[in-house]
């Protein structure tokens, strides 16, 4: 079992920054890789970043070059880093753990076994 808590996010000014975490509990976070996905009201959840465990990443095409996904084995944790951020921003973000190496695709949310709560991100204009 693993539980995935967010925090980080908040209220932002456009062209401001955000860095979202997302800590672990258990002994298993090991096992997984990681994603970030957000949902803005009456919208489907969409794909943001993943991390694997080898290091690769992958990211949305609404946030290339702007977001960056990272992980601290150390504590359990995934990171966002979220620069030049725009109003469409704004939605809750969730965490997400998928086995790894897995052959699952990391843009599909069907795909993970675990989610966290989410965390609201708001940019205004």
């Amino acid at each position: 079992q693993v539980q995935l808590v967010e925090s980080g996010g908040g209220l932002v000014q456009a062209g401001g920054s955000l860095r979202l975490s997302c800590v672990s509990s258990g002994r298993t976070f090991s096992m997984y890789d990681m994603g970030w996905f957000r949902q803005a009201p009456g919208k489907e959840r969409d794909f943001v970043a993943a991390i694997s465990r080898r290091g690769d990443t992958y990211y949305g095409d609404s946030v290339k070059g702007r977001f960056s996904i990272s992980m601290d084995n150390a504590k359990n944790t995934v990171y966002l880093q979220m620069n030049s951020m725009k109003p469409e921003d704004t939605a809750v973000y969730y965490c997400a753990a998928v086995p790894k190496y897995t052959s699952r695709s990391y843009y599909d949310r069907t795909s993970y076994d675990y989610w966290g709560q989410g965390t609201q991100v708001t940019v205004s204009s």
